[in-house]
């Protein structure tokens, strides 16, 4: 399900209709629980977020795993502020729809705005095992293991930044920017100790040396701003 239901504006968009177009279609269709929907975003819309919590719960006694309702208080919870219960009911969704792509990305992203970089690593590991071969969420992971610091997530983050790499054909400039990175931070921690990070350099290298190229090809004018930023990482001679 696309990820536009999380966001709270969404039913401004889609509240165009005027109510009394909401009422002739009630008229029509009595028993119609996608109408009960469109009342229901109609409230949210106007900001009658009680109203609204109230007009979902009543939809969602006839049916409790109604997946566009469910989303729709994540929503409302987002547009509050009050991330906490977005996070709750995102976790109570999760653990009916586990496959849920779009839900594991909006909790990680929620639990990123909040720095519990803990928190959304477990939602991108779940992410990268239900969908491998999709570079952004490797790109995510390896930022939020880089932010989070220490050797060991430092080293995981440089080969999750690789793998990236790799899906791209060597074209993220950010997972490039990730290597280098990760590589001078892996350096000063260690100090040598790690024959594994001494071995590393090569692919430094391959980093700063696919930089270049990329900046060369599309914004030459930025090149002496690269090579002075690889040679405060120390990358460069």
């Amino acid at each position: 399900m696309s990820r536009w239901l999380w966001q709270p504006w969404i039913a401004n968009v889609l509240m165009l209709p005027r109510q009394d177009c909401i009422k002739a279609l009630r008229k029509q269709f009595p028993e119609s629980k996608r109408i009960g929907r469109l009342e229901a975003m109609f409230l949210e819309a106007k900001g009658l977020w009680a109203d609204a919590e109230k007009a979902y719960s009543n939809l969602l006694e006839d049916n409790p795993l109604d997946q566009v309702i469910l989303k729709r208080r994540v929503a409302i919870a987002k547009d509050q502020g009050n991330l906490s219960v977005a996070i709750e009911r995102l976790n109570k969704y999760l653990e009916i729809f586990m496959a849920d792509q779009d839900a594991w990305r909006e909790l990680a992203e929620i639990y990123v705005s909040l720095q519990l970089y803990k928190q959304a690593t477990f939602c991108y590991e779940e992410l990268i095992l239900s969908q491998p071969t999709v570079p952004l969420y490797h790109l995510a992971y390896a930022d939020v293991l880089y932010t989070l610091g220490g050797l060991e997530n430092y080293q995981l983050a440089k080969k999750y930044y690789a793998s990236t790499i790799d899906l791209t054909g060597g074209k993220n400039t950010r997972a490039l920017y990730g290597i280098c990175l990760c590589s001078i931070a892996i350096g000063q921690l260690s100090k040598g100790r790690n024959k594994e990070d001494k071995d590393s350099f090569e692919l430094q290298s391959l980093a700063s040396t696919a930089l270049e190229k990329e900046y060369k090809k599309k914004a030459s004018d930025k090149l002496p701003l690269l090579a002075a930023t690889l040679r405060n990482l120390k990358l460069q001679p």
